[in-house]
This record gives structure tokens, sequence and C-alpha cells, in this order.
């Protein structure tokens, strides 16, 4: 798939907005840049980053206050901020752990329209650490094979669950069925029993 046709629209000087790589032009972003939809923003975003040496952060977004629906995205540099220390609620600050972020503040910033289109509004090209390519695959295929074992792991997860109430409301029902056959037999027996103390007094 070509980046055009993730992006959906793209206007003249974008598309003249091009930077070499070792896998041909990288079509940067710039402001005015549409797509079709937010996720078509992420995926081309993604496959940016990918190329140009940086791992994309799904970043802050805004919502309606009417309906809650997202009204812009930003899409950060994954060294986007600083770790803040967590501190446990009933202890001191919890032991550091290693952080890739440093304030880096390359980012997009998209909204949407009012013909539902998706706007890049912002962009911050620069990048506060050296850029490393990496042979990554792009979130788009990433994510289609991810999401498909997630979804499979999950529904394994749940039928695992299922196999194990049936297998237990089995058992109980089989204890059930035994308890009253034996209690049955039991019944049968004395009724028997009853029936030839009855004939033998007949006799």
């Amino acid at each position: 798939m070509s980046l055009d046709a993730e992006v959906g629209t793209v206007d003249s000087s974008a598309k003249r907005n091009l930077v070499a790589s070792e896998e041909g032009p990288i079509l940067e972003p710039c402001v005015g840049m549409e797509f079709e939809s937010e996720e078509a923003a992420k995926q081309f975003y993604d496959e940016y980053a990918r190329r140009a040496g940086f791992i994309m952060r799904i970043d802050q977004c805004r919502r309606s206050e009417v309906d809650k629906r997202i009204l812009s995205r930003r899409l950060s540099c994954n060294r986007q901020g600083f770790y803040a220390k967590a501190r446990d609620k009933f202890g001191p600050v919890r032991k550091p752990r290693a952080s890739m972020r440093e304030g880096c503040k390359a980012m997009m910033l998209v909204k949407i329209n009012k013909s539902g289109k998706w706007v890049v509004t912002r962009f911050e090209k620069d990048h506060t650490h050296s850029l490393v390519v990496s042979d990554r695959p792009s979130r788009n295929s990433m994510d289609t094979k991810d999401r498909r074992i997630q979804e499979l792991t999950t529904e394994l997860k749940r039928q695992d669950r299922l196999c194990e109430l049936y297998r237990g409301l089995l058992n109980s029902f089989l204890e059930n069925v035994e308890e009253h056959t034996e209690l049955l037999s039991a019944k049968i027996e004395v009724a028997v029993n009853n029936v030839k103390e009855i004939e033998t007094e007949v006799q």
C-alpha cells in the first residue's frame, strides 16, 4: 500500500515535502495535510517514524464534551516528556526504572474538521536524540497480526473459562444424580421390604 493511499488526500505542497532514505523518499508530514480517518493519520505517522528512525507514541487526545468523540489527537516520539516517579500510596518513592523519555518535542497534531477529514495542524520535526532506523514492520501490518493473535488468545481464554464452568456444572449434576439414585434405591428397597412383610402377614 502506498503512502498516498493511506493518507487519502495530500495536497501538492505536501507531495513535494520528501526526504531521501535507504528505502526511498519519505513523505514528511506538513501542516494542512489531510487524512480520511484518525487511523490513517496514525498509520502514516508510524510509517514516517519507522523510516525516519524513531518510534511513534499515540499521545493525548481531546474529546467532545457532548458525545465524547475524539476531536484531535497528538502523535509523538516515544521519547516525548519525562518519566514521573510514582509514589506508593502507603510507602516511599518506588525504585526508579529505566526510561526512554527525554523530553523530545517531535510530534504531529491532527484535528478533525467540519467535513470529517483529519488535518495536520502542527508538526514538530526536530528530535532531541539521535535517530536509528530499524527494520521493524509498520504499525499497520503489525497491528493486524497482533490484533488477530490477541483476539484468538482472548477467545481461547474465554472458551477455557466456559469449559471449566461446564465441567463444574456437569460434576455437580452427576453428584446430584448419584445422590438421588442412592436415595431412590433406598426408598425402593424399603418399599419392597414393606410389600414382603405385608404379603407374609396376609399369608
